[in-house]
């Protein structure tokens, strides 16, 4: 009877890790930077592509994942070392300044790759696993 409760707890503790494990993973996803296939961008530093996704550069067109999106949080976080709040406070006081506009903001990476490889001057970032022929990766956020 013993053994029978020790086998049954090693069991739920294995699926337990398990569990842990694929929540884990997804939570951190492998995020990329892509611009379309057209485009003459090769490749992009992380401050370059902060400078556009916080409105200090107007050499791309930024296109952003909706702020439901947990791969958002984590680009902004990889790439420009600021929180979601921090990014909203930002584009707050530079909308209500009228130095820029935010980013245009869809709801899945499939519609960031598709917008972004019809438009030579878009950049935007995605799961790696979303990537297609129509984009070019120019930075590996992970």
């Amino acid at each position: 009877m013993e053994n029978t409760i020790m086998f049954r707890n090693s069991r739920i503790t294995f699926v337990g890790c398990l569990l842990v494990a694929a929540v884990l993973q997804q939570a951190h996803a492998e995020i990329v930077v892509i611009v379309s296939a057209k485009s003459t961008a090769a490749t992009m530093t992380a401050a370059e592509v902060s400078q556009i996704y916080l409105g200090k550069s107007t050499s791309m067109k930024p296109i952003d994942m909706s702020d439901k999106s947990p791969v958002r949080g984590q680009f902004y976080s990889k790439v420009a070392g600021k929180d979601e709040a921090q990014v909203k406070a930002i584009w707050s006081k530079l909308v209500f300044t009228g130095k820029a506009t935010p980013p245009k903001e869809l709801p899945s990476s499939a519609d960031v790759v598709k917008a972004v490889a019809a438009d030579p001057r878009a950049i935007g970032y995605v799961e790696k696993s979303a990537v297609d022929s129509s984009v070019k990766v120019i930075l590996d956020v992970s």
